[in-house]
């Protein structure tokens, strides 16, 4: 049985990864440019953004859109047992390597669950069983496991799988074309 893993972001229990490990350009969703490792200037010393209320009047709609689909909380309070980037500069990169192989981890789990609303059949329900279980080892995450997960393999079974699901959702169509 693999371990059941909540998708629903918790920035109170992440270091603000998403505002330190990701670079932005200045643009319609950044109202400033930020290198990747640099904490964004809207953190305060308490990893809290200052400006959350107002990040769509002030330009940045990109915070809005972005969702680590609860990889942060995980990395930071799992993974590196509460440690952050602020205690060692160090980690920060880690930290970035680590949120980027399971947010993507996260959003594949995000889309077959939602993929399990539809009807499925049998085989198709083995099929998606067998990737949740892939994604959600019994095992705890560690670097170690997140930096030899193959990400991209993985992504292309889910893709496929989600591809042989269509029928459920275009009504046939392409299966008459």
């Amino acid at each position: 049985m693999t371990r059941s893993t909540d998708l629903k972001p918790d920035c109170t229990n992440c270091a603000a990864l998403c505002c330190v490990v990701f670079a932005f350009d200045k643009s319609e969703s950044f109202a400033l440019d930020k290198a990747a490792g640099e904490p964004c200037p809207n953190l305060d010393g308490c990893d809290r953004c200052q400006v959350f209320s107002r990040r769509d009047a002030l330009g940045f709609k990109g915070c809005i859109a972005y969702d680590c689909h609860g990889a942060g909380q995980v990395i930071t309070q799992e993974v590196f047992r509460g440690r952050t980037w602020r205690d060692d500069a160090a980690l920060g990169a880690r930290m970035g390597a680590a949120l980027s192989v399971l947010r993507r981890i996260h959003e594949q789990l995000s889309l077959l669950e939602t993929a399990a609303r539809l009807p499925l059949d049998t085989d198709e329900l083995a099929g998606l069983s067998a990737l949740k279980a892939r994604l959600t080892p019994e095992e705890t995450w560690t670097e170690a496991n997140l930096q030899s997960f193959r990400v991209d393999e993985t992504n292309r079974r889910v893709r496929g799988f989600l591809m042989g699901l269509r029928r459920h959702v275009d009504g046939g169509i392409n299966a008459r074309n």
